[in-house]
């Protein structure tokens, strides 16, 4: 897969690297910058195509094996932050 846009500096909060682990966090990674939103309705993902065009933030969501995560790209693109709805 080719990413549909720059991540920047990838942080997770302490939360999501307990829960999720290296290797799920990089496969969730993967699919957010290829375009795959995960878990979104078709309003939160056409925001996100307009995000790409536009630059504004990024956000998917996926249900994994061990809770929920988030992923929200930042729209000046400077950071990509993986976390658990708690952490918001």
């Amino acid at each position: 897969m080719s990413a549909e846009f720059e991540l920047g500096m990838i942080v997770a909060t302490p939360g999501a690297l307990l829960d999720f682990g290296p290797a799920l966090i990089g496969e969730l990674l993967c699919r957010h910058a290829a375009g795959d939103w995960g878990d979104l309705d078709a309003h939160d993902r056409r925001e996100n195509e307009r995000g790409i065009r536009e630059g504004f933030r990024i956000f998917s969501a996926y249900d994994t094996p061990v809770g929920r995560a988030w992923i929200i790209t930042e729209g000046d693109r400077f950071s990509t932050c993986i976390l658990r709805p708690e952490d918001y």
